[in-house]
């Protein structure tokens, strides 16, 4: 019981900052094809997307 709880925490917490680097990809102000690219990346590789994009991403 408790490893679903944390697992869903965890996801919960992945989801959240998910959303948070999609929103920042969306106001950053690199291009449209290279906001697309970063939203896929995101969207189709939620932890590692995230991660790539903390490191590598559009910075403002």
């Amino acid at each position: 019981m408790i490893d679903m709880q944390f697992g869903g925490l965890l996801g919960l917490i992945i989801l959240f900052f998910d959303i948070w680097a999609i929103i920042r990809v969306i106001q950053s102000s690199a291009g449209a094809g290279a906001k697309a690219l970063w939203i896929i990346l995101i969207l189709l590789l939620p932890v590692l997307g995230l991660i790539l994009w903390f490191l590598l991403g559009p910075k403002n």
